[in-house]
């Protein structure tokens, strides 16, 4: 990582900021207090490798990056940190993921590891397991991070793991006294923390140990034909059993630091206990709520509800759903189409409040942490909710057709002098296609609806071409308020009489647009523009929209 820039004012602010980046950094160097600092403080990430790559996984490193930033900050870069992202693909296949082209082919290679099973996908991965590490490294690159990747088949094999390895099959009984408690009794007559893989068939085998030889460094078994069989706990022999491998894993590495879903947290403690019974010192923790679909379930690699990164990537930029990360990690969150939008234009809202805020805000500020410090300055004239209603109001298909539009409400801004605009363009062009077209229900005005929308046609006719969003939004709450469908007795206007009902604004983009909501109708109008808006008006009077 570049070195972060500081100043008196960044380290002050940082040691009494509460976002929860800095809690969390603020623990490892709790950790350290008494000792000193090791010569690198190692943070980790886990992946599993059983299907493609979803946004949870990438939200892992983005906020574990978040909390190495902070740490940094904290330490005024003095002190070495890593970042490694492990992925377990050494596990064996146990079920075939729902969203593979062809499930079928798959069945003969159940129980492989899945470095093993071949790629269902095409291309030149060696297996099914390169190829979802490989979709994973894609975007954690073309996002930035800096990172180390480093694969279980890898570590297993090459010999990395070899000495703890060595060490779990002396101490063979403590842990089996740890895990035998967390089973059911059938379960804990067959259970071993190691899990021999088949030299005959090549799948990982859940059996029960006729021995361990704690000084030959061996485990004994019936193989899947019967046959009495002998192999090394090391060398890529065998494998650990995924609650016992947690705990190896942070004894052999030295790991500081590692976050994961709330669906872990019972288990936390066994982690914790194996990798102290293994010699080594349990990493400091944080939990983060589940990543729900549209229905509310937990989304799954295997499954393939909710998002994958690349559907989030085709409609928006990457530091909206880096946003969506920072944003309130301990509560369970939806994550579908429907939330992109939002995340969008809050993101740029955070980005042009980051210029005016004093250090303590700034670092309290998503795009702080999104950005490492270090935001970008970026001037956005239009939001990425009045495009979306621009394209939907235009049927406009190409971003010339948007830009004319820009431009005029907008002297001088122009894709080359506004390039992150010209990017939402393009995103707003294949959301609105993808997810409004289709389900856009225009509606006949009624006759109190159609000589609102008359009346105020008129009331924009009679100001000058170029009105501001504020002049054309007054205008219509001038139209509003003497029309008593519309009026808000509980409300009071500035002039002193009823205020306006959001029934007014809800049946302007039902009729007009065949939407339930849309951005503030002034500043629509000014972008899309008066003459065009009295025209789409006019359309809707005349029956064209709704039929």
């Amino acid at each position: 990582m570049n070195p972060v820039p500081m100043n008196a004012d960044l380290l002050a602010a940082a040691a009494e900021s509460n976002a929860w980046p800095f809690e969390e950094a603020r623990k490892i160097i709790a950790r350290y207090e008494k000792g000193g600092f090791p010569e690198t403080v190692l943070f980790e990430t886990g992946y599993g490798p059983s299907g493609l790559p979803h946004i949870g996984t990438f939200g892992e490193v983005a906020r574990t990056t978040m909390v190495r930033h902070a740490f940094r900050v904290l330490t005024d870069d003095k002190v070495a940190t890593r970042l490694l992202c492990f992925s377990d693909d050494m596990d064996g296949m146990r079920k075939i993921p729902d969203n593979v082209p062809d499930r079928a082919a798959l069945e003969p290679y159940l129980h492989m590891p899945l470095t093993v099973v071949p790629n269902p996908f095409g291309g030149n991965y060696e297996s099914f397991g390169h190829h979802n590490n490989a979709m994973l490294r894609r975007f954690l690159d073309a996002f930035g991070f800096d990172y180390e990747f480093a694969s279980a088949t890898d570590f297993y094999k090459s010999g990395r793991f070899d000495e703890v390895l060595l060490r779990a099959a002396e101490r063979y009984d403590d842990i089996m006294n740890v895990m035998l408690p967390t089973l059911g009794e059938e379960r804990q007559a067959t259970y071993s923390p190691f899990l021999p893989i088949s030299p005959k068939t090549g799948r990982v085998l859940y059996v029960p140990m006729k021995n361990v030889d704690a000084k030959a460094g061996t485990i004994t078994f019936d193989d899947e034909d019967g046959t009495e069989t002998t192999l090394p706990v090391t060398g890529g022999a065998v494998k650990l059993q995924w609650k016992p491998d947690f705990g190896m894993r942070w004894a052999a590495l030295g790991v500081d630091f590692e976050m994961f879903g709330k669906d872990h947290q019972t288990n936390a403690a066994i982690y914790d206990r194996i990798c102290e019974i293994l010699g080594g010192r349990a990493p400091e923790h944080f939990v983060y709520e589940l990543f729900l679909d549209e229905n509310g379930q937990k989304i799954s690699k295997s499954k393939g509800n909710g998002l994958t990164i690349d559907e989030w990537l085709t409609y928006a930029p990457t530091e909206s759903l880096a946003l969506y990360m920072f944003q309130r990690p301990r509560q369970a969150k939806k994550l579908y189409f429907d939330v992109i939008p939002r995340a969008v234009d809050e993101y740029y809202q955070f980005l042009a409040a980051y210029r005016r805020q004093e250090w303590k805000e700034r670092l309290g500020n998503p795009v702080w942490h999104i950005h490492s410090g270090e935001p970008p300055a970026i001037e956005l004239p239009v939001n990425f909710a009045l495009l979306l209603n621009l394209v939907s109001a235009s049927n406009a298909h190409d971003k010339a057709v948007l830009w004319g539009f820009i431009s005029r409400h907008a002297p001088g801004v122009t894709a080359q002098t506004h390039p992150e605009l010209d990017r939402l363009v393009g995103y707003a062009i294949r959301y609105f296609d993808d997810f409004v077209k289709p389900t856009k229900t225009f509606r006949a005005p009624d006759e109190t609806e159609a000589a609102a929308l008359a009346a105020l046609s008129d009331k924009l006719a009679a100001l000058p071409e170029g009105s501001d969003g504020e002049t054309i939004q007054n205008a219509a709450l001038d139209v509003a308020r003497e029309i008593e469908r519309y009026q808000d007795h509980k409300r009071q206007s500035p002039g002193g009489g009823p205020g306006v009902s959001g029934a007014f604004f809800q049946m302007i983009y039902q009729v007009l647009i065949g939407q339930e909501r849309g951005p503030r109708f002034g500043s629509f109008a000014a972008l899309y523009g008066i003459a065009e808006t009295r025209a789409l008006i006019g359309k809707a009077l005349a029956g064209e929209l709704a039929a």
